[in-house]
């Protein structure tokens, strides 16, 4: 079954609202991570060691590879895009359903 070929605003209405999406799940992780790490190290401070430190550090990480990758490897970058042009034409190439 072959699809109408979309016009370019549309492809560009997509692609803005993934980005769009992805930007706000990135905000939406990094104020969790700060609620709770917020939360984490009250606990912590009430005890004689501070443990908190190392849930911050290890999901920190997690959020920086998120930014990374909505920030940095956003749809639409270089390495993407190849990817995303050799996919589309590996499907061209493959013979109809």
């Amino acid at each position: 079954m072959a699809h109408a070929p979309s016009s370019k605003s549309d492809d560009l209405e997509r692609l803005a609202r993934k980005r769009a999406g992805a930007k706000l799940g990135w905000y939406a992780h990094a104020c969790v991570y700060v609620l709770v790490n917020l939360f984490l190290a009250f606990l912590s401070s009430r005890s004689n060691y501070p443990w908190a430190v190392f849930p911050a550090l290890g999901w920190g990480l997690g959020l920086l590879i998120h930014g990374a990758a909505v920030w940095v490897a956003m749809p639409g970058g270089s390495l993407y895009a190849q990817l995303l042009e050799r996919e589309r034409a590996a499907l061209h190439r493959q013979p109809p359903l």
